[in-house]
């Protein structure tokens, strides 16, 4: 049974970092996609970065791009270094896992953790 722990939201200001860590049990080998998401108050869940795999291919929404980094420590370690936050940041960070080499959309999900972005 596949399980996916966050760590690391929190409260931060305009302008500041924040990382956040996600650790993975339960995978029966090395491939799986793992990747981040979130999902602000009235707004669908959506994508923030994923990792193919370890030193693998990764990709960014846009609105993130270049502020944020996604690194894949080992096959079942993910983080995201997330610079320059701004208020529209704000939402629930998801953790997110698929078996697979190329299909980023997860059919395993974390519980979430907040990032609130304020002053």
């Amino acid at each position: 049974q596949v399980k996916l722990v966050e760590f690391g939201g929190g409260l931060v200001q305009p302008g500041g970092s924040l990382r956040l860590s996600c650790t993975a049990s339960g995978f029966i080998d090395g491939h799986y996609v793992m990747s981040w998401y979130r999902q602000a108050p009235g707004k669908e869940r959506e994508l923030v970065a994923f990792s193919l795999s370890v030193g693998g291919k990764t990709r960014y929404a846009d609105s993130v791009k270049d502020r944020f980094f996604i690194s894949r420590d080992d096959a079942n370690n993910l983080s995201l270094q997330m610079n320059s936050l701004k208020p529209e940041d704000t939402a629930v960070y998801y953790c997110g896992a698929r078996r697979s080499t190329y299909d980023y959309v997860p059919d395993h999900w974390g519980q979430g953790t907040q990032v609130t972005v304020s002053s």
